[in-house]
């Protein structure tokens, strides 16, 4: 048996998930040991066996894990199982007669290329197939299956004529070797089609059995048996208290009341969505499952949800459908205002306003089950137990449908849809809480309320940090630094961006709003530095060219400053046009910078940078009283207020103009 090792290391995963028991599972299939016996012995009896039942109830499972172990190689001979979806025909891209045929013998001989198998008949496949005796000489029955057949039935448009075909092919091949016996297995919805067929294909000799779900017997022994030789086990009762809760619904009865019934069946597809969503979240040392166990780790209801919201998304991914529209549809659609299921037809192409291609979907993950009735197709909710997970979004949808949201400006909505995946969040849902802290940033940072944007950015950030997430961290370090930038608050977004900058060194955005924020506390050169270390690497970023080119200018580097400031110069920016003025008059060209300076002033005459670079312009062309002016607005300019370094040139601009002193900027 091969099963996938479990990183824990106390044994291995002991259930199969959402999958369907495949015949290697035998040995931790439990719960059907009476019926894989009926089936098997049915099989081997009657030239046709129709093993129908719900959709999810298990019969590929019965099949390949139940029946076909008790099989004795000697003294039957079995094919594979076979399969007749036409899709086989589109993937050999071959011309054949009968496109269920081909699919068929597709299956029955996996290893056969394909045009080996086109326009064979059914009758000449098995009679090459020849008889085997045993040894006794007398021959062995051929045991062939088609597992869901509902296939043939299934196309859209539907083709009877082919389907018709097929059975009188597959008819004439059972009557030929009597010793052929065929089992079909196919959804209870679509043994209706299949009646007609029944007495063309086996004459008398048919028989139907009817796959149920599990009773709380087998649903017992399909939780406690496949944990044996795990070196796991059950606290006595605890198993009882899971097939307890699994049989249990909550409804809701008139005027809002709730209740709980207790119904005599288990889907075991829940069992198995269940057990191992158990398995996988117990603690590494956990050798006995207790009652506090399935307490802490068994929310049966948040397994559900998460196994609701999983397929969902799957679906929407599919089918290019919003998650959030097919969950709406299936509340309005499958769940009463009394929280009973509802059921819904199918229409030509849609299912009550869905495209029927999603609701098949829907199906095929058994969250859907369809039954015939009076020639009608109807849907309803596989379990009543998933009507609660239906109508609770999980964490992780909601946090997806949040970022759609708010991708498509539904900032109202993306917050409510963020607050409340963290709302539902459980202690271990760290991703999904991160997310929407983020994302309640980004709706924070919207509204313009930047105060709780910081905060969100930076709880995010601590969520990420714990999650080992770096560049998530250094993304959301990066956010608030530069908010704190805005918010005027310099020392802080050092910190932030030098965080951030350790953690995504690759992102030269996070390195220029760092030399930005240097600037902003007065370390000037500094900030040069580290605008010269992202010049190294992207010689070509404006942005970093110009912010060096400015700072340069300040710190009376002109010649370097100007090789900058050129090589910018068609973005006329105000700041960048003082800056080029002031590296222009420390060179002696005082037409150019006078001319500079008096456009920048024109573009922004509140800015404290650009007042003082004029300034400085005006006091090297000898108009000090000008220059003082322009020094003493620069200091209360709130437009864009001056760092602490340019502040100290203003005032020392200001003390010199009283005295001797005529280069007080060296």
């Amino acid at each position: 048996m091969t099963v996938k090792p479990m990183i824990n290391g106390t044994g291995q995963q002991p259930y199969v998930g959402l999958r369907a028991f495949r015949s290697e599972d035998h040995d931790r299939f439990f719960g059907r040991t009476t019926e894989s016996h009926e089936i098997a012995a049915l099989w081997r009896a009657n030239k046709l066996t129709l093993l129908y039942g719900a959709s999810g109830v298990g019969k590929t499972s019965l099949l390949q894990a139940g029946v076909i172990p008790l099989l004795d190689t000697g003294s039957v001979d079995r094919l594979p199982v076979g399969r007749v979806t036409t899709g086989v025909v589109s993937a050999a891209a071959v011309p054949v007669h009968n496109p269920y045929v081909f699919a068929l013998l597709s299956s029955w001989a996996p290893d056969r290329p394909p045009n080996e198998l086109v326009d064979v008949p059914i009758l000449e496949f098995l009679r090459a197939h020849g008889e085997r005796l045993d040894r006794y000489g007398d021959p062995v029955p051929i045991l062939v299956a088609i597992d869901q057949a509902e296939e043939l039935f299934g196309d859209l448009p539907y083709r009877p004529k082919a389907v018709a075909m097929f059975v009188s092919e597959l008819a004439e091949a059972l009557r030929d070797n009597r010793g052929t016996h065929l089992l079909l297995s196919l959804r209870e919805d679509r043994l209706p089609s299949m009646l007609p067929y029944e007495r063309i294909l086996a004459g008398r000799s048919h028989v139907r059995s009817r796959l149920l779900p599990f009773g709380q017997a087998a649903a017992l022994e399909a939780i406690r048996r496949p944990l044996e030789g795990t070196g796991r086990g059950f606290e006595p009762g605890v198993a009882e208290d899971l097939v307890t809760d699994l049989r249990t619904i909550k409804v809701m009865k008139a005027f809002g009341e709730g209740a709980s019934i207790t119904v005599d069946s288990v889907d075991p597809v829940q069992v198995q969505v269940v057990c191992s969503a158990l398995w996988d979240s117990l603690p590494k040392n956990a050798l006995v499952i207790t009652s506090a166990h399935v307490r802490r780790h068994a929310n049966i209801d948040r397994f559900l949800a998460s196994f609701c919201s999983r397929t969902l998304t799957a679906v929407a991914r599919e089918h290019d459908v919003p998650v959030a529209r097919i969950r709406s549809w299936l509340q309005q659609m499958f769940i009463t205002e009394l929280g009973t299921r509802g059921t819904a037809y199918e229409g030509l192409d849609q299912t009550a306003g869905m495209p029927n291609a999603v609701v098949r979907s829907l199906e095929d993950r058994h969250l859907l089950k369809a039954e015939h009735r009076a020639g009608t197709r109807w849907y309803e909710l596989q379990h009543d137990r998933l009507i609660e997970p239906i109508q609770q979004a999980h964490p992780v949808e909601l946090l997806e449908t949040a970022e759609l949201e708010l991708a498509d400006g539904g900032i109202a909505l993306a917050d409510r849809h963020a607050q409340q995946a963290i709302r539902a969040c459980g202690l271990e849902d760290l991703q999904v809480r991160a997310g929407a802290e983020r994302l309640l940033g980004h709706v924070a940072r919207h509204r313009d309320q930047l105060d709780d944007a910081l905060n969100r950015y930076r709880t995010a950030a601590s969520l990420f940090e714990v999650l080992q997430d770096s560049s998530a961290v250094g993304q959301l370090l990066a956010e608030a630094g530069r908010l704190s930038i805005v918010r005027g608050r310099y020392s802080e977004a050092v910190r932030d961006l030098r965080a951030a900058a350790e953690r995504v060194s690759s992102d030269l955005s996070i390195q220029y709003a760092l030399a930005q924020a240097l600037w902003h506390t007065g370390q000037p050169r500094a900030a040069v530095a580290v605008l010269t270390g992202v010049l190294e690497i992207n010689e070509e970023m404006t942005a970093a060219l110009r912010s060096r080119g400015e700072i340069l200018a300040d710190l009376n580097m002109a010649d370097d400053a100007l090789r900058d400031l050129y090589r910018v110069r068609g973005e006329q920016l105000p700041g960048t046009l003082a800056a080029r003025a002031v590296a222009h008059a420390l060179t002696g060209r005082l037409e150019a910078a006078d001319q500079e300076a008096a456009d920048a002033i024109a573009n922004a005459a509140d800015s404290g940078p650009v007042l003082l670079r004029a300034a400085r312009v005006r006091w090297m062309r000898g108009e000090y009283a000008l220059a003082t002016d322009l020094a003493a607005n620069a200091l209360t300019a709130v437009g864009a207020s001056l760092p602490p370094h340019l502040r100290e040139d203003a005032e020392r601009l200001l003390e010199a103009s009283s005295g001797t002193d005529l280069h007080p900027l060296r």
